[in-house]
């Protein structure tokens, strides 16, 4: 079992930069591959960014794509999306979620997430 609880959301100018946290419980955090997925109102629930159980490989959205940047810190159980140059287009709750060994194939896909936080706000304003 993990819990996940989010960070770092706020309201904030086109431009500006944010870094949302994403903190877990439970030992096996190591084994998680992690993901940050993002819902505007009156939309799907869509990937942004995914990072291996090792950190040693992410993958990016196309829209967020040198822009964003996903990390962990496995000795403090915690995944950073690190987001700048916001845009207007970014708001949106952002959500991380976990899944042990995910498959990179599988990162995008929201279905293939077991455990989800609550999620946090992001605003950008124009």
């Amino acid at each position: 079992q993990v819990q996940l609880v989010e960070s770092g959301g706020g309201l904030v100018q086109a431009g500006d930069a944010l870094r949302l946290s994403c903190a877990a419980s439970g030992r096996t955090f190591n084994n998680y591959s992690m993901g940050w997925f993002r819902q505007a109102p009156g939309k799907e629930r869509e990937f942004v960014a995914a990072i291996s159980w090792s950190g040693g490989n992410t993958y990016y959205a196309d829209s967020v794509k040198g822009r964003f940047t996903i990390s962990r810190d496995n000795a403090k159980n915690t995944v950073y999306l690190q987001m700048n140059s916001l845009k207007p287009e970014d708001t949106a709750v952002y959500y991380c979620a976990a899944n042990p060994w995910l498959l990179i194939s599988k990162w995008v896909d929201p279905n293939e997430y077991r455990y989800w936080g609550q999620g946090t706000q992001v605003t950008v304003s124009s």
